[in-house]
């Protein structure tokens, strides 16, 4: 687009509707925590609607604006513009990191707090090189990973002994049980065996993780974040057969790599992927008919090392559009940059609400369905924004390794027993999917085939 064939300025809100958007858009995603969900309040949110109410803020926006992107007015000196057009979407993250850096301001002083230089936040070569490592470790465009045989079976050992756990509890299964035996599964994938039972790693984690929910209005734990990249180190350096650790050894490194800085994000990444597990479990006990074709692909299990399992990962990515784990997806302009109705100035916060897109039933037949056919079109959906991954050259590297082992994780589960939601009116499929399912309080009972 040239500077000429743009005339007048990009539409900007009201100070009141700028607020209205802090207030249904920010504040209750900030609330729930950015980088780790604060339990009660996600089953706050839930009760009241907010990402319904998110959802509804910019569909009038847009009704009004039509399609930006819309300037917001935010106190302080920091400029933020709402993305309402999928096209725009496509193009912003087509376009990262220039003329749309990841490496976005909030952004920044959240994952600074155990991640400084992570590639997500960084930029120029120094991101370059990190994502360079990152895909090459996380083998980010092979459709398997070559340990994914090793990591298929770390899943099946895993899902074994949960369904082991459940019978001893009486055939029931909750969300700490259940995250618990993912936290085993991500350890020795990411780390090796030897780190199955490190729950202390996970813990310093999640403290960090939680100091990171503040961003800057945290004065940050130094001490505790140096404890736990000297403890990945150890594991780094052990380098365990079968594990990422290996890979990362194998991966050629220079000092701008910061290899313990990266690790942390996928242990990080992992956690939301558990959820969107668990909430697959529910969408498919409310869904018998779904359940029905997700255990009968389950049988593919035995058969090969490495199994497709095209189905389920369709269900993983179906709870990842009704619920995103990633709701905001930020970028921040390095330069002025030219649209349709104007010139936006650099050094603009440019935010993406992923269930805007996800949930919009003005453009979207089953924007409220559980509809897992939609990922098995040989042509998906086109150039409408699903990103349950965010996209462009911004991609979760690792997306392909979680979907392997969120899927063998569900193949074992479903293939040896039957999953009935406890209560069966927590999850109906006669009615629209809710805006949010609050993973923490999700309760099964496990029956036999």
């Amino acid at each position: 687009m040239t500077r000429d064939s743009v005339q007048g300025t990009l539409p900007k809100a009201s100070v009141a509707e700028s607020l209205a958007v802090l207030n249904d858009v920010f504040v209750p995603n900030v609330a729930k925590g950015v980088l780790i969900r604060r339990p009660k309040v996600v089953g706050m949110a839930e009760r009241l609607g907010l990402d319904r109410r998110a959802v509804h803020r910019l569909q009038q926006l847009n009704e009004k604006y039509g399609s930006g992107p819309l300037m917001l007015q935010v106190p302080g000196e920091k400029t933020m513009a709402l993305v309402l057009d999928p096209a725009h979407v496509n193009r912003i993250l087509e376009q990262s990191p220039e003329p749309f850096a990841t490496a976005e301001q909030a952004k920044r002083s959240a994952l600074e707090h155990f991640e400084p230089d992570m590639a997500l936040v960084s930029h120029g070569s120094e991101r370059a090189e990190r994502r360079r490592f990152n895909e090459a470790v996380l083998q980010s465009e092979c459709p398997v990973h070559g340990l994914g045989e090793r990591f298929v079976k770390v899943a099946k050992e895993e899902a074994d002994e949960l369904l082991h756990t459940t019978r001893q509890r009486g055939d029931s299964l909750d969300w700490d049980t259940f995250f618990e035996t993912w936290s085993r599964v991500v350890r020795r994938v990411v780390l090796g065996d030897t780190a199955r039972d490190d729950h202390a790693l996970t813990e310093t984690l999640g403290k960090l993780r939680a100091a990171g929910n503040w961003g800057f209005m945290h004065p940050g734990r130094h001490h505790l974040r140096d404890a736990l990249h000297e403890r990945l180190c150890i594991y780094l350096k052990r380098a365990e057969p079968g594990s990422l650790a290996a890979e990362v050894a194998r991966v050629p490194t220079n000092d701008i790599t910061q290899p313990e800085h990266q690790v942390p994000q996928w242990l990080f990444a992992f956690d939301p992927a558990g959820m969107a597990t668990f909430r697959t479990l529910a969408l498919l006990a409310a869904h018998p008919e779904h359940a029905r074709r997700a255990r009968e692909e389950a049988a593919n299990l035995e058969q090969h090392p490495t199994p497709e399992l095209p189905y389920l990962r369709a269900c993983v990515l179906e709870s990842l559009r009704l619920w995103p784990t990633t709701p905001m997806v930020l970028r921040q302009s390095t330069e002025t940059t030219l649209w349709e109705n104007g010139a936006m100035p650099s050094d603009t916060s440019l935010l993406i609400l992923a269930p805007y897109f996800h949930r919009d039933d003005r453009h979207l037949a089953s924007a409220n369905r559980f509809d897992p056919d939609l990922w098995l079109q040989p042509e998906g959906t086109g150039t409408w924004p699903l990103i349950p991954f965010s996209g462009g050259t911004g991609i979760c590297p690792g997306r392909r390794l979680v979907l392997l082992v969120t899927s063998t994780v569900l193949a074992r589960l479903l293939s040896h027993r039957e999953f009935r939601l406890d209560p069966p009116s927590r999850l109906l499929s006669s009615k629209p999917m809710p805006p949010l399912l609050n993973n923490y309080d999700l309760k099964f009972t496990l029956g036999g085939y």
